[in-house]
C-alpha cells in the first residue's frame, strides 16, 4: 500500500511538472482559472535548494536529498512492524513520495520545476510545487501523531 502511496504522489507531482514544462515560457505567469486569483502558476526552474541556496553546488544538491529519502524509506521499513504507526507510516510515505519527484528533477533535469504560488500575504513570493506540498503534509502528520502520543504518555 505504501509503495503504492508514495509512487502515485511522485507521478502526480512528476506529470503535473512535465506539463508545465510543455508550455511556452511566455504564457507565464498567470491565473490558475479554476481558482479565483487564490493560485498564480509559474514556470521556475530552482538548481538549488529551497530559493536557491547552494545552486552552485549541484552535487550536494543532488547527494543530500539522495541521501534523506534513503533514510526516509528506511525509517519507513523500521515502522512496518509497528502496529500503532499509521499515521507515521502513511506521513512518511507521503513525504516520500514529494522528495522523490524533486529528487527525480535534481538528478534528471539538473533543477526543480517549481509551478504554483499562493496570492495569500508572504505566500505571494514563493513558488512552490505539489511535492514540496507533500513533504510538508507528510512531516505535518509525523509531527502530529508524535504529540498526540506524547501527550497520551506513551
Amino acid at each position: 500500500m505504501y509503495g503504492w502511496l508514495i509512487g502515485g504522489l511522485t507521478a502526480l507531482d512528476l506529470g503535473i511538472k512535465q506539463v508545465i514544462e510543455d508550455q511556452e515560457d511566455e504564457t507565464f505567469p498567470r491565473d490558475l482559472p479554476c481558482a479565483k486569483g487564490w493560485i498564480r502558476l509559474y514556470k521556475n526552474h530552482n538548481s538549488g535548494f529551497p530559493f536557491g541556496v547552494l545552486k552552485q553546488k549541484p552535487e550536494l544538491v543532488k547527494g543530500i536529498p539522495l541521501m534523506v529519502v534513503s533514510a526516509l524509506v528506511g525509517g519507513l521499513v523500521a515502522l512496518m512492524e509497528r502496529k500503532d504507526s499509521a499515521v507515521e507510516r502513511i506521513g512518511l510515505a507521503v513525504t516520500i513520495g514529494g522528495a522523490l519527484s524533486n529528487l527525480y528533477d535534481r538528478i534528471f533535469r539538473g533543477y526543480v520545476v517549481d509551478y504554483f504560488s499562493v496570492q495569500w500575504k508572504g505566500l505571494k513570493k514563493v513558488v512552490f510545487n505539489l511535492g514540496d506540498m507533500f513533504i510538508f503534509l507528510g512531516a505535518m502528520m509525523i509531527v502530529g501523531a508524535q504529540v498526540v502520543r506524547s501527550l497520551k504518555g506513551e
